[in-house]
């Protein structure tokens, strides 16, 4: 078996002309949902970008014992899973920069060779030593552009963007030049995966200028591609301009994965390669008021996310749609069933090939949300959305980890000095884990640098209110869903704090945290 595994980021499904999307044309995916069994209930599961990968690659939910960091010594990572019971040979081709920061580390030396490519967002890419601060503060809008050099500004962005004067030069241009490569150099070979995984959609949104033909705005300001999290109070023809950006960027994602789909069609390679496409979380646009992702709730702009799959097996059921539920921890089996491994024990994602069949129930609910944040559920139908109220707000909570890294930094000293033993979780193999008191004003802690908005328990009905325009009152299926919140972070042992801070009742034995 062959599998091509196809990961975007920030790819919103309502973008897309095969969800519904009609603000920009989609053709390539439009053409993949007619090879492929598309599904309509997929969720995301940890936020935000490496939190999720994480989920991807051990098929166990992140957000419940610790924030953004790297593979944990205990985890189980299906590149080695498939090199050691198969001997599949797993290629990484990536220009996302967050695998190779201090809280990505130990992700991409899981697959058996791998090639990045420089440039994306914050990637400290070039050097320059005295930047044109001036000319770049009257080229960029001053809501992106502040002037900081700190380790977590905007400046390696326009830095590397002076060097992306063709379209050749972009990353996802380089990425997917390598992928085709790959494909080329291996295309008589079996028994392998390529994972092909571009930072695009992400922002900045900068695309090459023919993608943003056709789509106008009044906007006439200096560039505006890099929204501001939050409600950051943008005039209307800012609002459009971003928007279109965004847009012109995924018309590029577009254009590209059609180019990995001319190499399927020109190889014949429905008949023997499988294709997955997916995602790791969308992106609020202004809906609901708000832009970004992290601070508002986590609407179904951000959770609900396009996934793809196309199964040489199950070529007749291309086009079709699947409406069971399912999210980002499935994959990881998913791809462990195609190739015929071993899913682990502690794997709690879910294969999705006998679904690739026929649609059914697969499980009655997913956790989804961001460590420190509220914790959601949805059944597919209702989707509750639980916050810390009142006191339990003040209920302090610790990471558990081996790996006590944060994105961009060490944890600091202050972070560390409160440690105590913890476990082992039934899911650390044997391991005790670090159990480290979240300091609240740390400076990596990303609450902190991403405070949360409109912090209040919600429930919203996606049947009768699909835009969750307005939450319902509904005490008994509150009631419900929360028991249903309650029995899957059980499921998924999360710590007794966990529980505490949301008012809920916490399982009787919890000696894996003591």
């Amino acid at each position: 078996m062959r599998v091509i595994y196809i990961l975007f980021d920030s790819l919103n499904r309502h973008a897309l002309g095969c969800y519904g999307g009609q603000a920009v044309p989609t053709p390539q995916f439009d053409r993949l949902a007619a090879r492929s069994v598309s599904f309509g209930t997929h969720y995301v599961g940890s936020m935000p970008c490496m939190p999720a990968r994480r989920d991807l690659m051990t098929g166990r939910l992140n957000f419940l014992h610790r924030a953004w960091g790297p593979l944990e010594p205990f985890d189980n990572a299906f590149p080695e899973i498939l090199r050691a019971e198969r001997g599949t040979h797993s290629h990484l081709v990536t220009d996302h920069y967050h695998y190779f920061e201090d809280g990505g580390v130990g992700f991409h030396g899981r697959y058996s060779s791998w090639e990045f490519f420089r440039g994306q967002e914050k990637d400290k890419w070039k050097g320059v030593v005295a930047p044109p601060m001036e000319r770049w503060r009257g080229t960029y809008h001053p809501t992106q552009f502040d002037g900081r050099t700190d380790q977590n500004a905007n400046m390696p962005y326009y830095v590397s963007r002076e060097r992306m004067t063709e379209e050749a030069a972009f990353p996802i241009a380089l990425c997917t030049e390598a992928a085709l490569d790959f494909l080329e150099t291996n295309k008589a070979a079996d028994n392998w995966l390529l994972q092909l995984e571009c930072f695009d959609p992400h922002e900045p949104f900068f695309a090459a200028a023919r993608f943003r033909e056709g789509l106008p705005t009044n906007y006439r300001g200096p560039v505006l591609d890099w929204p501001r999290y939050g409600q950051p109070g943008y005039a209307p023809e800012e609002e459009a301009e971003l928007r279109a950006n965004y847009l012109a960027l995924v018309a590029m994602c577009d254009d590209y994965l059609g180019r990995v789909l001319d190499w399927m069609d020109a190889n014949e390679a429905w008949s023997d390669t499988a294709l997955v496409v997916s995602t790791d979380h969308g992106l609020l646009l202004g809906e609901h008021e708000y832009w970004g992702k992290n601070r508002p709730p986590f609407f179904d702009e951000v959770a609900r996310i396009p996934l793809f799959i196309h199964h040489p097996d199950h070529a007749a059921q291309a086009g079709s749609r699947r409406m069971a539920l399912t999210q980002t921890m499935d994959l990881m089996p998913t791809i462990l069933d195609i190739f015929g491994a071993t899913t682990p024990p502690e794997v709690l994602g879910r294969s999705l090939m006998p679904l690739l069949a026929q649609d059914a129930p697969l499980r009655p609910g997913v956790l989804f949300g961001q460590f420190g944040g509220a914790v959601n559920v949805t059944d597919g139908r209702f989707v509750y959305m639980r916050h810390p109220e009142g006191a339990q707000s003040a209920v302090p909570l610790h990471h558990y980890t081996l790996m006590p890294v944060h994105m961009r930094s060490f944890f600091e000293a202050r972070e560390i000095q409160g440690a105590t033993l913890a476990g082992p979780f039934g899911f650390t193999k044997g391991m005790p884990v670090l159990k480290l008191p979240l300091v609240a004003d740390a400076a990596a802690n990303m609450i902190h640098r991403y405070p949360l908005l409109d912090p209040h328990t919600a429930l919203y009905d996606l049947h009768a209110d699909p835009a969750q325009a307005a939450p319902v009152d509904a005490p008994a299926e509150a009631a419900r869903m929360a028991a249903l919140l309650t029995a899957l972070m059980a499921e998924h042992e999360a710590p007794p704090e966990a529980f505490a801070r949301l008012g809920l009742p916490a399982p009787r034995s919890r000696a894996a945290a003591d």
